[in-house]
């Protein structure tokens, strides 16, 4: 066994013992904070310069809806 294989085998049992559920409120956590970063954009940034002022041109609105269905999924599985 080379020392990669140790290497290896000490990280995946290390990794083994942290708790599934303690993974998946981190994972949860992390698109939690990626919605609120995308609710405090700021105008400017999500609607084109030249846009008419239609209600699907800020992108806020399908990209918290695509953010929630995921932070809800993991919630449930």
């Amino acid at each position: 066994m080379t020392i990669l294989h140790r290497f290896g085998e000490t990280l995946r049992q290390a990794l083994g013992t942290i708790p599934l559920e303690f993974v998946r409120v981190l994972f949860v956590a992390s698109l939690v904070l990626l919605l609120i970063w995308i609710l405090r954009l700021p105008r400017e940034r999500v609607v084109p310069e030249n846009g008419t002022g239609r209600w699907d041109e800020n992108l806020k609105l399908g990209a918290s809806l695509a953010i929630g269905i995921q932070i809800l999924v993991y919630l449930i599985m």
